[in-house]
Order: structure tokens, then C-alpha cells, then sequence
């Protein structure tokens, strides 16, 4: 690992001492100022407070636990109980109470949303059945490259529910997740920062700097530096981020965003541990049992390393009072590598395992432009909020890979005694098995109506038209290939509106995703002959916002996917195609429940199986792997007065099959978290987090039925936050 302790202290002093050498005129704000500043946001269409005018950007306000208006990836100044989707928004308010630390976090307490294995070195999720690891955005743009992402830059994170490529273009078949960065605050000058270590020696380091210089412009600066500790045998790691913003309100009625981020992320690659040995479709096998913190892997090969540049500007135009424009353009160069050593199987009764062996790199560059253009009106009796849009992507990526040789066996796959720790039999990469450099470009129009029908019916109409394309040029294959689809993505909803603050709806929306997976690295013949898979999702909910701070919602779907993809168990170098169903039902409560009591309490029902698999002539669907049937979290937080407070949380996740072969199966486990918050003076707060009170041993994620993580055991995180 290429940092260090020393680094990471000579890093966060020279930002500090930038906080600290701010112009003097610069008044000095209170933690509670700051926040409230940070809190809101310009998309109040009715009368703005001078508070409402510092935010430079649209980002949505948020009060605790609840975000009170509007979600950046819906794209239209719509409130949340009139858009027809089920929606999860998680506040950085809830976030620093829960001292979370990666978004697999943030997402274990979102209803019909479970996190995967990701194989150790990426971000991968499962949202109503539907297995992704691209379908990431940041401000409303696709981040689609495999890694970790950070929290220290965000405001919120809006979690979208079922398939909408009107919103989001391909791919978000279950649906997507979107970070909102935090942007400059006008007229205001603050700084502050956190420093949190846990009881593995785990700690991170955070600043948060806001400047104000001049009535029109603001610089912002986040950054943040994390050292990687856990329980297994072998894990380490460091990353850094920086993430430097400039804001310009441009007159009267131009705003501008500048932005770039720079991360660099290195870490061990832990897949976890194997399943018993003996499994079977009526008798499934569990995870193998003591072994809880073995690693399986080889601690100098199993390393991954992610260097990321992304830069990005947004231009805001309000034309008239009803009619604004906005465009963003993103650049982002992405490195990415790792190497994996990892269980293929296991009979460690008998002392022997087997591993499989490969490394991989990545190159990327992503550039995106999008416009929305958005008019809020009436025509006689009947209101409009009118969307139309474009987008245009290139993304151009190289790939390479090549599988290990086992000087024992001269493949990529060795079985050989066990000991703990692994004695590993010496091993190379010789050659390239996979070199290919593919270009994907899209182009797409959208253009979506929620007319008003009187004061209690809302109609929602809408369309988009894709155009994508790929050239993959295969250098070890001495081929090339390529593809173009044309897609149309409708959408429909119909909202019933008995009471202001309630909302009944039903919706139905589409999507597509190219074949080549959702990375778009490779392309075979046979993928280049085939349709894109096609996502139908048919949803009916409601929402209510009981009182001004405190918000329900239900909703019960059925979720469709023909043509899809899944890893071959049998021989995980291929893929079978198939077609899955989920239904499902999902509600969240999220607000305060009294005065000082804040809750966010959400329960999901996921019932997701194949559709049309047949063997001997019989139907034979399976269940869809990593996808519990059952997904139930509560967080609290209680304030006794103004300088205590307390925490409680519990998750519930009902038992899952490891894979689609449905003979390995992790247990259900019930896990409590707690905490107590102090505040120690008017900017300064510090506070203990307990996960895993009870020390509960469970089997949170897997990627397949011989790599199965295992969860921490009972662990604390001491943090101390100031703002001036």
C-alpha cells in the first residue's frame, strides 16, 4: 500500500491550515447556521427566504431524516409524494448518526435493496431482484466503473425504485442510486471536519470547507482520508479523496458549479470464505463453519487499486420564472486493476481446497453531457410540469486479463492441502487470455409531461428514444465486433390525490439493457446477434405526509425481465440466458416522530424466481440468487435535551441462496446497532457507535457459492465532528 499514517497527516494539516488561514472578514457561523444553510435549496418555485438564496445548486432540502422536496435524479421540481415511484432518500444527517462509512452501508437499511459481495473490490447491489454493478449516478450522471464510493462529499443519497430509462437511459432495471454532492454556499463561511478510528484501528479523517467570497461566488472543499482495518486474518488499505468546488450565481438568473474529485483507493481483496461441502437443491449447504476469519486468498495478489480524476460543471438558467434550463458536463479518467485468488471449492474435512486465479485492469474515460429543460405552467384548467431533455455519452475502455498458472497443476485452478494460513502454490500470469478496447456511444431525447388534472388527479406521460452503440475491438481474438440498438423507454403514471399531502398512483416503466453486461468491456458473436434485455416494471403505491416532518409510503410491484443474464454455477466462464420475475411489496416511515425522536423504518418482501427454465421436459424455475425474501431495518435516534442523545438500530435479513444453483444458502440473521451522541459545546459533537451489540455471527453478502462474506463481529467507532 502506497500510503501512510505520515500521508495522511500531512494531507489533512495543509487543509486545515487552508480552513484556518480563511479571510478574517469572513463572519463566523454557528454548527446550527451551517447546517441550516447547508440544508436548503433553490427549487422553492413560491416565496424564497434569504436563507433559500445561499445554496448555489439545486440539491434538495432535507430536515434530519427527511427530505422535504424534491430528488435531483427525478430531473423536474416535483415533491416526493407526487412523483410515482417508490423512492428511499438517505440524508447525511442520518448518515453521520449511523457513522456510516462505504454506500454497501447506507444501502443495508433500504428496503427491496441488498448488497453483494462485488468479489472484494467494487460496489454491487441487488435492487428488486436485479443484480448491477454500473447502475451508480452522481448529481443526476452515470458512474458506472467499478469501485468503492465514498461518503464524504455527500448531502443525500436518493435510492430509485424500478426500472425508468426515461430518467435514467439503460440499464436501472431494478433501479439506480444517486449521490448528491454538497456544493458552495453563498454568503456564508464555515469550516469543519470529523475524525472517527473503531476498535480494528480502522480510522478515517474528514474537512469540510466553505467560502464565501463575494456576494456571487463560494468555493467548497471536501476531503477526506480513510486506513482500512477489520476481523479477517488479512485485510488493509488506505484511500483519499479531494473534492474541490467553485460556485458562481452569473446575475440574476444564472448559477454555475465547477467541480473535480480526485480518488485513490487501494485495498486488500477479500472474498470471503466457501460453502460446506454436499449441497443440494433440497438440502442446500450453509457457509463453512470455523473458519470465520481465514482468509483465502494470497494477501500479495489479492490487491486492487483505483486512481479516479472526474471533473464536472453544471449551468443553471432560469428564462422566466416557469421556464429554466440546465446542463451538466462530466470528464472522468478512471485506473482501475486487481488481482483475485479466491475458493472454487473446498473439503476442508479432508484438508484440501481449490483455488481459481486471475488479474484484471481497466482504463476508462467517460464523457457525458446532459439538458433539461423544464416548464411549469397551465393551459386553461390543466397544469403542466413539462420535461425535455438530451443526453450524449462516450465511453471508451481497455481491458485486459489473464489467468493464473498454478505451478502444480499449470492451469489457472490448483487444489492442494489446506493450512491456515495458505500455503499457496507458486503461481504467474504469463499471458493475456482477454485484451480488448471497447467504445460505447449513445445518444438519447426525452420528453415527459405531469399534467394536472384538476385538484386531485395528476397524469404522467412520457418517452424516450436511445440510440447506442458499441465497437468492441478484440485483440487476442483478432476480431471485431459491434452493435447498435434503438430503443423506445415509455413511461406512464396516473396519481390520485384525495388530500393535499397524500398520494395514490400507479405507474409503468421500461427499460433496456445492450447485451456485453453492464460494463460493456467484451462483446461475443453470439451477444452481438441478440436483443437487448427488456425491464417491465408495473407498481402501485402510495404515499403520506402525515405532518410536515414525517413521511410513509407503501408500494406492492411486479418486476419483469426478459432475456436476461445470469453466471452459469456450472462453469462461471459462461452465462445463461433467462427471464425473472420478482413481486414484491415494500414500505418506509422516515421523519420525527415526536419532538427530539427521529426514526427511518422500512420492511421489504421480495419473491424473485427464473422464468421459463425447463429440464427433462419440466419447468424448473430456481430461485434468484442474493435476494432475501425478507428485508426489514429501524433506525432511531432519541435527544434527551440539547447535549445528549441516543441511537438504536435493527436489521433483519431473512436467509438467501449464494447463487442461482439454490444448493448453498446463508442463514438469516438479526443484527442491533446502538449509540450515544454528545454534544460538547455549540460546535463541537462527538459520539460512540456500537455495531453488532449482541456480537451476532452472520453471512451478510456473497458473489457465489464458494465466496461468502462474513460479518463483523461486535465493533465501536468513536467519532468527534466540529464546525465553525
Amino acid at each position: 500500500m502506497k500510503s501512510s499514517f505520515a500521508r495522511a497527516v500531512s494531507t489533512m494539516a495543509m487543509v486545515w491550515a487552508g480552513a484556518v488561514a480563511l479571510p478574517a472578514a469572513a463572519t463566523e457561523a454557528t454548527a446550527v447556521a451551517a447546517a441550516a444553510a447547508d440544508a436548503v435549496g433553490t427549487e422553492a418555485v413560491d416565496a424564497e427566504s434569504d436563507a433559500d438564496r445561499r445554496e448555489i445548486i439545486v440539491t434538495g432540502r432535507n430536515e434530519g431524516y427527511l427530505a422535504l422536496d424534491i430528488v435531483r435524479a427525478s430531473k423536474t421540481p416535483t415533491s416526493l409524494v407526487d412523483i410515482p415511484q417508490a423512492i428511499s432518500v438517505y440524508t447525511r444527517e442520518q448518515i453521520e448518526d449511523q457513522a456510516l462509512q462505504d454506500l454497501a452501508d447506507v444501502l443495508r437499511y433500504t428496503p427491496g435493496v441488498s448488497t453483494n459481495q462485488g468479489e472484494g473490490h467494487r460496489d454491487q447491489i441487488s435492487i428488486r431482484g436485479q443484480d448491477t454493478t454500473a447502475d451508480f449516478f452522481v448529481d443526476g450522471i452515470r458512474d458506472d466503473v467499478q469501485y468503492y464510493r465514498p461518503l464524504y462529499n455527500l448531502e443525500r443519497v436518493e435510492v430509485l425504485k424500478g426500472s425508468n430509462a426515461l430518467l435514467f437511459g439503460r440499464g436501472g432495471g431494478g433501479g439506480v442510486v444517486n449521490r448528491v454532492t454538497k456544493t458552495p454556499v453563498l454568503d456564508e463561511t464555515f469550516y469543519g471536519g470529523s475524525a472517527s478510528v473503531d476498535s480494528f484501528g480502522a480510522f478515517a479523517l474528514t474537512t469540510d470547507i466553505n467560502a464565501a467570497l463575494g456576494e456571487s461566488v463560494g468555493l467548497r472543499l471536501n476531503a477526506m482520508y480513510e486506513e482500512f482495518d477489520n476481523h479477517r486474518d488479512v485485510f488493509e488499505g488506505n484511500r483519499i479523496a479531494i473534492n474541490p468546488t467553485a460556485g458562481f450565481r452569473i446575475g440574476e438568473k444564472s448559477r454555475l458549479v465547477l467541480s473535480y474529485e480526485y480518488v485513490d483507493d487501494d485495498r486488500i481483496v477479500d472474498r470471503g470464505i466457501p460453502a460446506a461441502t454436499g449441497g443440494t437443491v433440497a438440502n442446500p449447504a450453509g457457509p463453512v463453519r470455523g473458519f470465520y476469519r481465514t482468509f483465502f486468498g494470497s494477501p500479495e495478489l489479492n490487491t486492487t487499486t483505483l486512481e479516479a480524476h472526474i471533473l464536472r460543471g453544471r449551468l443553471e438558467h432560469d428564462f422566466t420564472d416557469n421556464l429554466r434550463y440546465d446542463m451538466t458536463v462530466q470528464y472522468a479518467d478512471f485506473d482501475k486493476a486487481y488481482g483475485n485468488l479466491f475458493a472454487a471449492a473446498s473439503n476442508l474435512a479432508a484438508g484440501r481446497v481449490t483455488l481459481d486465479s486471475y488479474r484484471d485492469a481497466t482504463q476508462r474515460e467517460n464523457f457525458f453531457v446532459q439538458g433539461n429543460l423544464v416548464w411549469t405552467g397551465q393551459t386553461g384548467a390543466i397544469s403542466h410540469t413539462l420535461l425535455a431533455g438530451y443526453e450524449y455519452g462516450d465511453q471508451r475502455s481497455a481491458n485486459s486479463r489473464q489467468n493464473g498458472r498454478f505451478a502444480n497443476s499449470g492451469t489457472n485452478i490448483a487444489t492442494f492441502a489446506f493450512t491456515d494460513p495458505l500455503v499457496i502454490p507458486a503461481i504467474t500470469f504469463p499471458v493475456n487470455n482477454r485484451n480488448t478496447v471497447s467504445d460505447v456511444t449513445f445518444y438519447s431525447v426525452y420528453l415527459q409531461d405531469q399534467i394536472g388534472l384538476g385538484d386531485h388527479f395528476d397524469v404522467v406521460l412520457g418517452a424516450r428514444y436511445d440510440r447506442f452503440e458499441i465497437d468492441v475491438n478484440d485483440i487476442q481474438g483478432g476480431r471485431q465486433l459491434s452493435r447498435t440498438d434503438t430503443e423506445w423507454s415509455p413511461r406512464v403514471g396516473l396519481i390520485f390525490k384525495p388530500l393535499e399531502q397524500v398520494s395514490i398512483y400507479a405507474s409503468y416503466t421500461k427499460t433496456f439493457l445492450p447485451r456485453s453486461g453492464d460494463q460493456f468491456l467484451t462483446l461475443t458473436p453470439a451477444q452481438a446477434t441478440l436483443a437487448p434485455e427488456a425491464f417491465d416494471n408495473y407498481e402501485f403505491g402510495a404515499k403520506w405526509d402525515i405532518a410536515a416532518n414525517l413521511r410513509v409510503s407503501a408500494a406492492v410491484f411486479q418486476l419483469d425481465r426478459e432475456n436476461g443474464v445470469v453466471v452459469d454455477p456450472a462453469n462461471p466462464a459462461n452465462s445463461l440466458i433467462t427471464g425473472s420475475r420478482t413481486r414484491g411489496f415494500e414500505a418506509q416511515l422516515t421523519g420525527q416522530v415526536m419532538p427530539g425522536w427521529q426514526v427511518n423504518a422500512g420492511y421489504s418482501y421480495l419473491d424473485a424466481d427464473e422464468r421459463g427454465r425447463v429440464v427433462a421436459g419440466a419447468v424448473a424455475n430456481r430461485a434468484i440468487g442474493q435476494v432475501p425474501r425478507h428485508l426489514a431495518s429501524l433506525w432511531n435516534r432519541y435527544d434527551v435535551n440539547d447535549r445528549l442523545g441516543f441511537g438504536l438500530g435493527v436489521t433483519h435479513q431473512a436467509s438467501q441462496f449464494a447463487s442461482i444453483s439454490n444448493i448453498v444458502r446463508l442463514p438469516a440473521f438479526t443484527r442491533v446497532d446502538a449509540a450515544v451522541f454528545f454534544k460538547l459545546t455549540d460546535q463541537i459533537e462527538a459520539q460512540v457507535n456500537v455495531e453488532n451489540l449482541f456480537d451476532e455471527r452472520y453471512f451478510p453478502a456473497s458473489h457465489n457459492d464458494n465466496n461468502i462474506t462474513t460479518g463483523e463481529p461486535v465493533n465501536a467507532r468513536f467519532t468527534v465532528r466540529a464546525r465553525f
